[in-house]
């Protein structure tokens, strides 16, 4: 039988190198990966849904608290300054430069809070065995179309980077902004690792059909 014969379904393309294969579940903790590039294809997990509920719960959580923090301070020669995350954002509230810190906003904060939500819309009444949210298969689409515009995890790593190279010139101090950033890296990463989107997109299937 020819990929033509097979419902599209039944069939799952690799988003790196478009191959096309014939779509199996794989077993509780076993994995299916592209023959061509080596990218991970389906990998269903124990109890996943739960754990990307908590995980999305807890970075929402980080990155609305980390808008009322401070992310660092800096003394240099006696006089002292910090700064929130709201406060690099808007660092240029008007002219041209405005768009940079509007766009510098949407990545760094209501994207990734967009996502969140989204993913939390989609999941929990597939876990709650329920039957899925008005227009779900659109917010877990769109979930995935913003997943490059999110930059949060982007923006702590570039800060880190950037103030090891100014250490030399004045004293940083780093506020909890910044250390809930550094958790907000570790606890996304985990959370694409637990997200299976054809698993995902299976559920919305079988629950709509």
């Amino acid at each position: 039988m020819t990929h033509s014969d097979l419902a599209l379904e039944d069939l799952i393309a690799c988003p790196q190198c478009d191959a096309l294969y014939t779509a199996r579940m794989p077993e509780i903790g076993e994995r299916a990966v592209c023959e061509r590039c080596h990218t991970v294809l389906i990998a269903p997990r124990r109890k996943a849904g739960l754990r990307i509920i908590a995980l999305t719960l807890t970075v929402l959580i980080l990155v609305i608290s980390a808008l009322f923090f401070p992310f660092l301070t800096i003394h240099v020669q006696g006089f002292a300054n910090q700064a929130s995350i709201m406060d690099t954002a808007s660092s240029f509230g008007s002219g041209a430069l405005l768009l940079l810190s509007l766009a510098t906003a949407a990545m760094i904060v209501l994207i990734p809070l967009l996502r969140m939500v989204l993913v939390l819309y989609v999941l929990t009444p597939i876990v709650m065995n329920l039957p899925p949210y008005a227009h779900a298969r659109h917010a877990f689409r769109l979930s995935q179309e913003l997943k490059p515009w999110a930059m949060a995890e982007i923006f702590a790593i570039g800060c880190a980077v950037a103030l090891v190279k100014v250490a030399s010139l004045a004293s940083i101090g780093f506020g909890p902004a910044f250390w809930m950033f550094s958790a907000l890296v570790v606890i996304v990463l985990f959370n694409d690792m637990y997200l299976c989107n054809w698993s995902v997109w299976k559920s919305l299937e079988t629950d709509e059909s």
